[in-house]
């Protein structure tokens, strides 16, 4: 029987850690009950999904320079060609594959700027292509959001009416594709896909005085509709996080900041410059794995990003949330934290402090809530990796029957 040839796709590889533990935990699954998978990917970057996964990977965009600006007549007429390209790029690569997979990602959503023709536009053109030529297309456990912006939010409706399979982390996701106008009568809602990855064994918290707190940093922004005012906000993100930790410097707390994208570490020099002081320290995490182990060592974790979030909980640290979206909103919620959310485009250190201190007060009651949250988390996501098993791979052996190229 000819193997199943399975695709992934998506900004992987990308440098951001949350995209690539969504990868992992679909890896992971694919490995466990489906082992005879062929797998490679269509990605951002290619070379470190190759060196990190060990599957062939081929780079998303023809034109190398697709995310950056182009103010020149070459680089415009470079990303326009590029466009045309990608649409044989893409077909070609899809028609390859029996089922090709969309791993998790906020791929529905423009909570964080975004131009229409750039991922968006890869999206479509994925789900157009699997249409086209018969391979499935699925989008397993996206994020989705309200979009205001007409033309991206026409790439990602017909994105997602044309994929054959939709699941959701939240449900907020789905509800935001039902409004715009795709029957989600079939989605599934369920946990996000990196609480399905392994957890680093809980360490022995020391007794004595308070430990270690980590703070999740983001280079924050505003998000797609708050551009003319992004550097305002920023500004505003950065003072107040600053001023948090040095506050807990003040308390003798040792800080560990944490990031979950290459583009972080900018505001980790900026912090590390303005609390001179030995009681902060960066961590250096390479994976969703890494944030869990540094996460599962304090004694609480304050966060932006969202998987920074999702590592803190999934290990069962109490967690506060810089809330920069609906979705973090809801994740807390779910894992039974909803009052320790704070807003990120209003970073007011003296309010963050106040709820720092009330979140670690109640740290015992706090964990015991996450390990019984984690629990339904791990049987919700077994119910999906069967559902998409179902979906996907219909057949008694677990392989689909192979198309004929059309």
């Amino acid at each position: 029987m000819t193997r199943v040839r399975v695709g992934v796709f998506g900004l992987l590889g990308s440098g951001n850690l949350g995209n690539d533990g969504s990868l992992e935990a679909v890896l992971g699954y694919l490995r466990e009950r489906h082992p005879g998978a062929v797998v490679d990917a269509l990605c951002g970057g290619p070379e470190a999904v190759t060196a990190r996964y060990g599957i062939p990977a081929t780079r998303l965009h023809w034109y190398r320079g697709e995310y950056r600006t182009a103010s020149r007549a070459g680089a415009i007429a470079g990303k326009g060609l590029g466009k045309l390209v990608d649409v044989l790029r893409t077909a070609a690569w899809v028609r390859r594959h029996d089922v090709v997979i969309v791993p998790g990602m906020g791929v529905l959503e423009a909570t964080l700027p975004l131009r229409p023709w750039g991922f968006p536009y890869a999206l479509f053109l994925l789900c157009a292509s699997g249409r086209l030529t018969g391979t499935p297309v699925a989008l397993i456990g996206v994020g989705a959001a309200p979009i205001s912006e007409r033309a991206t939010r026409t790439l990602v409706r017909w994105s997602a009416r044309l994929a054959a399979y939709r699941s959701y982390r939240d449900g907020l996701s789905r509800d935001a594709m039902r409004a715009m106008g795709v029957d989600t009568a079939r989605d599934e809602v369920h946990p996000d896909l990196a609480f399905a990855l392994p957890a680093p064994p809980s360490p022995e918290l020391p007794a004595g005085p308070p430990g270690p707190v980590c703070v999740g940093v983001m280079d924050f922004h505003g998000g797609n509709d708050d551009r003319a005012r992004a550097e305002e906000i920023h500004r505003r993100y950065l003072d107040g996080t600053t001023r948090f930790v040095r506050a807990l410097v003040e308390d003798g707390r040792p800080v560990r900041l944490l990031t979950g994208d290459a583009c972080d570490a900018a505001v980790v020099a900026a912090i590390l410059d303005a609390v001179d002081s030995p009681l902060v320290t960066a961590a250096e995490a390479a994976s969703l794995a890494d944030l869990m182990k540094e996460t599962a060592a304090a004694d609480a974790v304050v966060a932006t990003r969202y998987h920074n979030l999702v590592c803190a909980l999934k290990v069962g640290t109490p967690t506060l949330a810089l809330s920069y979206a609906a979705k973090s909103d809801a994740l807390m919620a779910q894992m039974g934290l909803a009052t320790y959310c704070h807003p990120a485009r209003e970073v007011d250190a003296d309010r963050l402090l106040e709820q720092f201190r009330e979140l670690e007060k109640r740290s015992a009651e706090l964990r015991r809530t996450l390990a019984e949250r984690n629990l339904a988390a791990a049987r919700q996501l077994d119910h999906h990796f069967a559902a998409l098993t179902a979906a996907l791979f219909p057949t008694s052996d677990h392989a689909p029957t192979p198309r004929k190229a059309p």
